[in-house]
């Protein structure tokens, strides 16, 4: 007897149980059942006994004693091996060295707090691949204090591998939130994660073209932007050595003061761009004329309040469009919060002027059109005009920017100043990842000073393996994949992406019809490889035991693969 495999065109094979005989000398066969109903594992299983094989249930051979999630702890110390990640901490092996390690890729992996993180890597194979199962909170915190010791000798590494003479570094500052109010770095200020009445802490980021993070700074909760930039230009000129370089950031980070200061430091330039009210100064001026856009949706201009600087003024009709259509739905829903106000004053609801002052300043707040709203409040009345002058004026600058830089044209066209300038969106991304998306550098609940330092700048090191990840991991991700097209296609413009990215977007499906993941469900998915120690069945104790990882699939074989083009 043995198993026909009968192809269907449009349906699975069919698998049918079959014996063969002799008939006037003839050989044929004949079906004694179909098997088609039945798992493909108990079909093999019937196949290895028509040949013979003695077969026996496996929890009678051996036994699974222990089992641990693998594959996500393999691509993330994969990807750490490719960037030489424990010699850039630290040439020498220590145990602080394996800790610090091992808090990195946990925060990949699991972002907890250090207590739960000692008791989450324990359901992996991280803690004994770096020898540090017996880690306790202290040790971690330890761990920490070394790792912030040595945080300048390693940015100058990492400067090393990423920042070239002549070449840009993207600079920009963001804000997270504490949780408690005893940390000497813990501040009021500027709130960038919508948590009012928070304390926070500033941190800054430098980053070479493409995003990769170099350096973080950390301030206190009330330093403004642009007092960190100098300090960030030392940083770059004298500890990591690159005498020349172009600075990008945007333009509350290089205001005019900073401008007027950085031409005394030699072989420094910068990127950056104007106000609104530097723009409206140039329409009013006649420097920058509207007609220009009616040919070409970018032009350089000079003018003698910028001097030795190139502005280049670009136009985006889609931006324009979008920024008029907000701004009419924000003046037609104050307009229908102010009449209601206007209402309550009419029919005595609300009166004085205090009052109806407090009441309407709530609904200017909240949608922002102060600016374009004119009040007469007095004890019972109340009315308002839109100022359309005003609206008029905003509206003409709409779609409108500048680009500032005090690079010649020898060294930088238009068109690659303001794509240098739009690649401030990759820090952006990366502060995306610190606060939200995959690392969760936010809340904060470090009291000691160095504690805080040493947490961003461990979540800083973090982005940096995962950064090489997600580039490696473009073909298996969301991601789009023609990053060279980003050097040609029109700076001004909007960005848009390949139709091969799209079609990802679309149908969550990559060419070869498996699913497209985020970054994080990549990691979960790679998580199902588990190491399991097994040890025969009814052994004693005592008995060695013997470990198994699962074989990948083709997605995590694809996944743990493209690890292996990392390149330092």
């Amino acid at each position: 007897m043995h198993i026909d495999v009968v192809p269907n065109r449009n349906s699975k094979p069919a698998y049918l149980l079959r014996e063969s005989y002799r008939e006037g000398g003839k050989v044929k066969k004949r079906t004694l059942a179909n098997l088609s109903a039945l798992p493909i594992e108990q079909i093999e299983r019937i196949r290895q006994i028509l040949r013979g094989e003695q077969l026996a249930p496996v929890d009678t051979l051996f036994e699974s004693v222990g089992s641990a999630h693998h594959g996500h702890v393999q691509a993330v110390l994969s990807a750490m091996k490719r960037l030489g990640f424990d010699a850039l901490l630290s040439s020498r092996p220590c145990r602080e060295r394996d800790l610090a390690v091992a808090m990195v890729a946990a925060r990949i992996l699991q972002p907890h707090s250090k207590l739960a993180t000692t008791r989450w890597w324990h359901v992996t194979t991280l803690p004994e691949i770096l020898g540090v199962c017996d880690a306790t909170e202290d040790d971690l915190y330890d761990a920490m204090d070394w790792l912030l010791a040595r945080q300048e000798r390693i940015e100058k590494k990492l400067a090393a591998r990423h920042l070239r003479e002549n070449g840009l570094v993207l600079y920009d500052l963001t804000s997270s939130y504490f949780e408690g109010i005893t940390c000497p770095l813990a501040a009021l200020g500027h709130n960038r994660d919508g948590r009012k009445g928070k304390l926070q802490v500033n941190y800054g980021l430098l980053a070479s073209p493409g995003g990769c993070p170099v350096s973080v700074s950390v301030y206190d909760g009330h330093t403004g932007d642009p007092t960190t930039l100098l300090e960030q230009v030392a940083k770059v000129r004298d500890a990591f050595g690159i005498k020349n370089l172009v600075l990008v950031g945007d333009r509350g980070m290089i205001s005019q003061k900073q401008i007027d200061q950085l031409k005394d430091v030699d072989g420094v330039d910068w990127i950056s761009a104007l106000k609104t009210g530097g723009i409206r100064e140039l329409l009013k001026s006649g420097a920058l004329q509207m007609g220009l856009f009616d040919e070409k949706n970018l032009f350089e201009l000079t003018h003698p309040d910028f001097p030795g600087e190139r502005l280049i003024a670009c136009r985006n009709p889609e931006l324009a469009r979008m920024r008029a259509a907000k701004r009419q739905d924000l003046l037609l829903a104050t307009a229908q919060e102010l009449d209601k106000v206007k209402r309550m004053a009419e029919t005595g609801r609300i009166a004085g002027k205090d009052k109806i002052g407090v009441r309407v300043g709530r609904v200017i707040n909240r949608y922002k059109m102060a600016k374009h709203i004119a009040l007469a409040i007095d004890e019972t009345h109340f009315s308002y005009q839109i100022r359309q002058d005003q609206v008029a004026a905003e509206a003409a600058l709409d779609g409108i920017y500048v680009i500032r830089t005090s690079l010649p044209k020898e060294r930088m066209s238009a068109e690659d100043a303001v794509r240098s300038y739009k690649s401030l969106s990759d820090v952006e991304r990366a502060f995306r990842c610190l606060k939200s998306i995959d690392l969760l550098v936010r809340p904060i609940r470090h009291r000691l000073e160095d504690r805080v330092r040493a947490h961003i700048f461990l979540c800083m090191l973090s982005y940096y393996v995962e950064w090489h990840m997600l580039e490696a991991w473009r073909p298996l991700l969301f991601a789009d994949e023609d990053q060279k097209a980003k050097a040609t296609r029109d700076p001004v413009a909007p960005a848009k992406r390949s139709k091969a990215a799209l079609a990802k977007v679309a149908t969550q499906r990559l060419d070869d019809n498996t699913v497209a993941h985020s970054f994080r469900t990549m990691v979960n998915e790679l998580s199902g490889i588990v190491r399991n120690t097994c040890r025969r069945h009814g052994a004693e104790p005592s008995e060695p035991t013997f470990r198994m990882i699962t074989t990948p699939n083709p997605k995590q074989a694809r996944a743990l693969a493209l690890l292996d083009t990392i390149r330092v």
